[in-house]
């Protein structure tokens, strides 16, 4: 820190000088990964300010930034899931850049990112460049759905239906992923190197201590996806999880649960916005506090 206030005073651009360092040396770490998977596994992500989380053109900017100054081939920028967050997608693809989208709670709203890589990798064939180099990964909140949905579950009178809807709408997000990157379109961009996006379980800790604490891994495992998993939970899954290919189970009774939702008065769409608009308020709130925690401690290290 006093190292970095010798050169900038603005605390978010002093935390950028300390993350990028963090970053780089992360992505050094996992480099062998990377090289092995050939460019599949051993990404590092770096998160673009929540607080632009609705400003497209900024989003952009910010985004190529941090690329260009972490300067790694197996960086991931965040760039979150919203309507503004959308056509930044597409630009940073059609750009080569590696994109984690995150926040996506909708299968309609995947459906969006899913299109916004795709059109991203065609404009960048179109440009000349490599769809090879590009890699991708839609990041679905799993948990977090249950939260918000049991509280309405229960509110509707129907508390059997509590923390299946975060699996079902997982589930259902997969074959989206399966009829999305197939078929002809797909097939020729696949042709000249062009990587599905691959769909990634984040927040897969329970919240509810009723609930297996492993649920939300062993209910999704599947090809070409990952999990990212805190400590207590990967401690857990090694210790008792059970692994089996599950990701395509249960598909019917996922759909028929959504028509469940329907009928009692559930409204699925509601949720995804209500834990959209809340992801994004929680993540800029969490990012000014730790903008103002530097300004305080800028201002303790600051000569009289």
């Amino acid at each position: 820190l006093r190292e970095a206030l010798e050169t900038v005073s603005d605390p978010k651009e002093i935390f950028l000088q300390l993350a990028v360092r963090d970053i780089q040396a992360a992505c050094d770490l996992f480099r062998a990964v990377w090289d092995k998977g050939k460019g599949q596994d051993g990404y590092v992500s770096l998160e673009v300010d929540p607080g632009l989380a609705h400003e497209t053109h900024s989003t952009i900017e910010e985004a190529e930034r941090l690329h260009e100054w972490v300067d790694r081939p197996n960086l991931h920028v965040k760039i979150p899931a919203t309507k503004a967050g959308l056509p930044a997608i597409e630009e940073m693809i059609a750009r080569g850049r590696n994109i984690n989208v995150t926040l996506i709670f909708s299968l309609e709203r995947y459906a969006e990112v899913a299109g916004s890589y795709t059109r991203g990798l065609q404009r960048l064939v179109r440009a000349g460049g490599d769809p090879s180099s590009v890699a991708s990964v839609a990041s679905f909140f799993v948990s977090r759905v249950d939260t918000e949905a049991d509280k309405r579950l229960v509110e509707a009178g129907h508390p059997e239906l509590k923390g299946k809807l975060a699996i079902a709408n997982a589930k259902l997000a997969y074959q989206r992923y399966k009829e999305i990157f197939s078929g002809a379109r797909w097939e020729a961009l696949a042709a000249k190197g062009a990587t599905r996006q691959r769909c990634l379980w984040a927040s897969t800790s329970t919240k509810d201590p009723e609930y297996r604490d492993v649920m939300y891994v062993e209910e999704l495992i599947g090809p070409e996806t990952v999990n990212t998993m805190p400590n207590e939970t990967v401690v857990a899954f090694q210790d008792h999880g059970e692994v089996e290919l599950t990701l395509e189970q249960g598909i019917d009774e996922s759909r028929a649960l959504f028509r469940k939702l329907a009928e009692i008065g559930v409204d699925y769409d509601d949720i995804s916005e209500t834990l959209e608009r809340e992801g994004v308020e929680k993540f800029a709130e969490s990012f000014r506090e730790l903008i103002e925690g530097i300004e305080e401690k800028r201002k303790q290290l600051a000569p009289a």
